[in-house]
């Protein structure tokens, strides 16, 4: 699909939106802010390097799970980088939530697929979402059994909050044992 693709943006257009009120969590590299989106060409990318996302989790284990499926593909554990878990305050004010996978069926992703990495379906979705100016997704995660909120950082209102409320070491070692 082409980002903005007319019955991709009409699919998007005709949702009900949400607001989220509620923590969710973010793992960074040590030392990193941990309200700064990322511009890499990711799952959720809208695939511009000036459109910032923000990538979090509903759940602590989920933001682990994210960032340490990534570790496990290295050849050898990277142990010399540092990680921090930050619980941030979030409130969005035009979310789009999508509670699982079949639910983005309807929009191009194919369940089979999910784990993958093939972004060309969910790029596509999140480059109408947006276009259409909502603030974020919430999405079904691929590395855990969550929701994950992606924040379109440029698109947040003056209503909408993200505060870093706690941030605390990552101890993958122990992590990796459970």
């Amino acid at each position: 699909m082409r980002p903005h693709d007319s019955a991709l943006l009409d699919a998007l257009e005709g949702r009900a939106t949400e607001i989220l009120l509620g923590d969710v969590w973010r793992v960074t590299r040590a030392g990193r802010d941990a309200l700064t989106g990322s511009t890499a060409p990711g799952r959720w990318s809208p695939g511009s390097d000036d459109q910032p996302v923000l990538y979090t989790s509903l759940e602590r284990d989920g933001a682990l799970a994210e960032i340490g499926f990534r570790l496990s593909l290295e050849p050898v554990w990277p142990s010399r980088i540092a990680h921090e878990i930050h619980r941030v305050e979030a409130q969005t004010s035009r979310t789009l939530r999508f509670a699982d996978v079949t639910a983005l069926v309807p929009l191009g992703v194919d369940p089979a697929r999910w784990q993958g990495f093939d972004y060309t379906a969910t790029q596509a979705i999140a480059a109408a979402a947006h276009f259409l100016e909502f603030d974020g997704l919430i999405v079904p995660s691929a590395r855990a059994t969550c929701a994950n909120l992606v924040v379109f950082l440029e698109n947040l209102g003056r209503d909408c909050v993200l505060s870093v409320r706690e941030t605390q070491a990552v101890d993958w070692s122990s992590w990796r044992k459970r």
